[in-house]
């Protein structure tokens, strides 16, 4: 399983650059049970993947440094609660989760469906994400309507919440999972898809780097929120306080704001 681990310094450079001029927010304190709950190895473990605006994208040229929601958010709680944080960089979301599941994982954010709630404990909900489609200009595609035709393919990351959806929505069009953001953008690209279905954050941020391609649709919405594995009450105690804070000084729509989250819900 590729994993990217980054250097406890160097998560935190670049993230805080952006609000180093504002008055910083005072943190919840978190019980010395809470932060050995939600940090029991002594770090904060949070998974986090490439591609999305919500999770994590890296630093390109002339760019201060990777972004994300997921990023930015898990930094503060780390520095908020004392300890380490250590964000592993994943391929895919499904990735993420299958680290999560094995114990690799203290920390995620990712869609809180029900069938994730089976094996994650939730905190309260940091976005609501409208779903779309992203295709190509002069694709067979022009609107919402011709999806669900026989012979179009939609791709899908392979174990989200949208491969299942999708395959319960969709009539006549077939379903193509795909293994990485990156493998989704060169298959619009390449024509071995004909669309790609997600959460809008994510097509809008495909899209800047597909040419002549547009987002279009509103199949769904995702309620992304940070998770904690089962058991761990006291740091989903503190999880949540964190959280709710964030929201009120401000804090998650600054994040989001610098990550360039766009499709967010009204």
């Amino acid at each position: 399983m590729q994993t990217v681990r980054i250097a406890t310094a160097l998560t935190f450079a670049g993230i805080f650059l952006a609000a180093a001029c504002s008055t910083p927010k005072p943190q919840p304190e978190g019980s010395r049970e809470e932060v050995a709950a939600l940090a029991p190895t002594g770090k904060l473990r949070v998974g986090v993947y490439t591609g999305s605006p919500t999770s994590y994208v890296a630093g390109g040229s002339g760019s201060v440094g990777p972004r994300g929601v997921a990023y930015e958010l898990s930094a503060k709680l780390a520095k908020a609660a004392g300890v380490p944080l250590e964000p592993i960089v994943f391929p895919s979301n499904d990735k993420v989760l299958e680290a999560f599941r094995a114990g690799q994982l203290d920390l995620v954010f990712t869609n809180a469906s029900a069938a994730r709630a089976e094996y994650i404990d939730f905190g309260p909900t940091v976005l609501e994400l409208e779903k779309g489609f992203l295709v190509r200009s002069g694709g067979i595609l022009r609107e919402a309507a011709d999806i669900d035709r026989a012979g179009v393919r939609v791709g899908v990351s392979r174990g989200s919440s949208s491969e299942v959806e999708l395959a319960q929505i969709l009539k006549r069009a077939s379903v193509v999972p795909l293994a990485s953001l990156a493998d989704a953008k060169r298959a619009l690209v390449e024509g071995q898809v004909d669309a790609f279905a997600s959460n809008k954050a994510i097509l809008f941020e495909m899209s800047d780097g597909v040419p002549r391609s547009g987002v279009f649709g509103n199949w769904g919405s995702e309620s992304i929120a940070f998770g904690v594995p089962k058991g761990r009450p006291a740091a989903l105690a503190y999880l949540g306080r964190f959280v709710e804070q964030e929201r009120r000084n401000g804090g998650v729509r600054s994040a989001a704001q610098r990550a360039g989250v766009r499709g967010l819900k009204n």
